[in-house]
C-alpha cells in the first residue's frame, strides 16, 4: 500500500507484529510509513485528533470481528472505502450491517483460500462510501 499512498498508518495489538513491520518497512526502503502499536479503536481517535483524514481504511480483525467502538470510529473518520478482511463469516456479516446502516455498500467480495482442504477461507471485502 505504501507505494501507492502518500503516507500509510499501520495500529497492531501485537508489539512483535508492529516491531516486524518497522524492520520490513526498513528493508524495503519504505518512509511513508507510521505504526502504533494498541488497540485500533483507542488509536485512530487519537491520530484523528492529529488530523489524520485516511482515503481508505483497512481492517482485519481477530475472529471475534471489529470491536463496536472501532466500527463507530470508522463511521466517525468516513473513509471514502473501507477493506475489510475477515476470517469468521458470521462477525463479518455483522460489522458489515453496522458499516453498511452506516452509509457505505459493499462493492466487492473475494474469498482466499489461505489453508486448502480446510473449511477456513478468508474473505476480503471492498467497501464505499454511498456519498462519494
Amino acid at each position: 500500500m505504501a507505494q501507492r499512498a502518500r503516507k500509510v498508518y499501520g495500529v497492531e495489538i501485537v508489539p512483535e507484529a508492529i516491531d516486524d513491520a518497522r524492520l520490513n518497512a526498513e528493508l524495503n526502503g519504505i518512509v511513508n510509513v507510521e505504526f502504533a502499536v494498541g488497540k485500533a479503536e483507542d488509536v485512530l481517535p487519537e491520530w484523528q485528533q492529529a488530523g489524520v483524514v485516511p482515503d481508505v481504511v483497512v481492517v482485519d480483525p481477530p475472529r471475534k470481528g471489529c470491536d463496536a467502538s472501532l466500527l463507530e470510529t470508522l463511521l466517525e473518520l468516513k473513509p471514502r472505502r473501507v477493506v475489510y478482511v475477515s476470517c469468521n463469516p458470521s462477525t463479518l456479516a455483522r460489522d458489515l450491517r453496522v458499516l453498511e446502516d452506516g452509509g457505505y455498500r459493499t462493492v466487492e467480495v473475494q474469498p482466499v483460500d489461505m489453508f486448502p482442504h480446510t473449511v477456513h477461507v478468508e474473505c476480503v471485502i471492498g467497501m464505499q462510501r454511498i456519498d462519494t
